[in-house]
């Protein structure tokens, strides 16, 4: 657990186990050591100064120079944090205390008390920070042994050192931070949940336990609710598989809201390829195809406990992709939701098939925009890498807002087109349309197969987070290793924006 205080004191006297202060270059071989919301005394800034010059720090970004507070401040260690060169202004202002505060907190995993003194100037800095130092300090414990786990999740305390602690602007900034912080935690968990204890049941499960006290309806959909309805994509996509899918519909209204958005994420919770299957090389990563399903859920709960003036919908759309002899095969021709047919060519495009159905359920409703997320395809991986997702729509307006949402949180995404002459390679000899046309540009493939479930008339956007939903490499920043709960901030970005305008 983690808790979050704020404190308006002289951080030289904080009763912490650790003391976060940040730094960035001076001049020659000097540091500077960032001014905090209350600095430190003179004569404490002397011997601090001294002792990270004798160490050798820069002040560089990401930089951890670890100091004995003895003689200097109360708490028994310094971790002073390289802020790099100061920024300019906007959202890579915020980012950078964001990451901080995030590179300071992994580095103090297992560290019971911290004290954050970063310069924190206006509210906005201490949502960012309590945001980076719940990011940060994220770890995946559920499935240790008793013992390893019960000393890795003792309870830690973050205090944020504000200028006026008790004002109620700093106070409400921090909960946004502790309630978005914690969002992305909630989608990390799911995503790191291995499919053994994930299934599409247990997804729905999830949904209802995290809306419980909050003003959201949960409707789950089961098997035979799919049938009834006519949700051939789900169904042919978990036929394969002793899971049974789901459909999971999250409802939040709000009395003042003049705007309806509609969430909707691919909830795979294991991904074989199906009878197209995938290789055995890494494919203990497709726990994770449920990535856009665990964001969806986590931004609409977080949406509810901010109490946006917005209504949302969100569903996720989960299957489980398993070869059988019940499984879908290639050639298989399905009728989805709206009526439209697919011809199966590739069991391992199914992303795109229980989606479909998804999109044009939410799309009943008429909603003011449609955002889908999804881990798609490897062709985003390929054109943007491990760290950007791919956002397209039809709707030129409604794809910058949503990508301009994400530059605001700093989650990293780029705008791609959807050439219309890609639509000719989806064409089928048997249905309306394949699930499979030609791989080349296939990121745009999967979003012009997707748009054929819009209607006319409906704003619309699809972002492909196959490369950044999960980070296999090195931590960095506020990102650990595994899931990474992206779009969610954008998501809760995006909804605050439909909720003033």
């Amino acid at each position: 657990m983690t808790a979050i205080t704020l404190a308006s004191a002289d951080p030289a006297t904080f009763k912490v186990d650790a003391l976060v202060l940040g730094i960035s270059p001076g001049r020659g071989k000097s540091v500077t050591i960032e001014a905090a919301a209350v600095p430190l005394k003179a004569n404490a800034l002397r011997r601090l100064e001294t002792a990270l010059i004798a160490l050798g720090a820069t002040g560089r970004n990401g930089e951890l120079v670890k100091v004995p507070g003895t003689g200097i401040v109360a708490a028994p260690v310094i971790l002073a944090i390289g802020l790099g060169a100061a920024e300019t202004a906007g959202a890579a202002v915020a980012d950078r205390l964001r990451r901080a505060a995030g590179e300071a907190s992994r580095a103090l995993i297992g560290t019971r008390r911290v004290g954050i003194a970063l310069p924190i100037t206006e509210p906005g800095d201490v949502t960012t920070v309590i945001e980076g130092a719940l990011m940060g300090g994220y770890t995946f414990e559920t499935f240790r042994g008793v013992g390893t786990r019960e000393r890795r999740l003792e309870t830690r305390t973050f205090t944020v050192l504000v200028p006026d602690s008790k004002a109620a602007e700093w106070k409400q900034a921090a909960a946004i931070g502790e309630t978005v912080g914690n969002a992305v935690r909630r989608a990390r968990d799911l995503v790191n949940t291995p499919a053994s204890h994930l299934a599409p049941e247990n997804l729905a499960e999830a949904a209802l336990a995290a809306a419980d006290d909050l003003p959201i309806d949960v409707t789950v959909l089961d098997e035979n609710d799919l049938l009834d309805g006519g949700f051939g994509g789900i169904l042919s996509v978990g036929k394969g598989s002793s899971n049974p899918p789901r459909l999971i519909q999250l409802t939040y209204r709000h009395p003042s809201a003049k705007r309806h958005l509609a969430l909707v994420g691919k909830g795979i919770t294991f991904d074989s390829g199906g009878l197209s299957i995938k290789p055995a090389l890494n494919m203990h990563l497709m726990k994770t195809d449920m990535a856009g399903a665990a964001a969806v859920l986590a931004a609409v709960v977080a949406i509810a406990e901010l109490g946006l003036p917005l209504n949302v919908t969100g569903w996720l759309a989960a299957a489980e992709n398993m070869p059988s002899g019940a499984a879908q095969r290639p050639g298989d021709v399905i009728k989805h939701y709206d009526g439209h047919t697919v011809e199966v060519i590739d069991t391992d495009a199914e992303g795109r098939l229980v989606l479909a159905d998804a999109l044009a359920r939410a799309a009943e409703d008429r909603p003011d925009l449609i955002v889908d997320v999804a881990t798609l395809t490897g062709a985003a991986v390929v054109a943007l890498g491990a760290r950007t997702a791919g956002v397209m729509g039809n709707d030129s307006a409604a794809r910058a807002q949503v990508v301009s949402a994400a530059d605001r949180v700093a989650e990293p995404m780029w705008p791609m087109p959807m050439p219309a002459e890609i639509r000719a390679t989806l064409d089928s000899q048997v249905a309306d349309i394949a699930n499979l046309g030609d791989r080349k540009g296939g990121m745009l493939a999967g979003a012009i197969f997707l748009s054929e479930f819009i209607p006319a008339g409906l704003k619309w956007v699809h972002i492909d987070i196959a490369g950044p939903s999960d980070n296999s490499g090195s931590p960095y920043g506020y990102t650990p290793r595994g899931g990474t709960g992206v779009t969610v901030r954008t998501f809760v970005e995006l909804a605050r924006e439909l909720s003033v305008d």
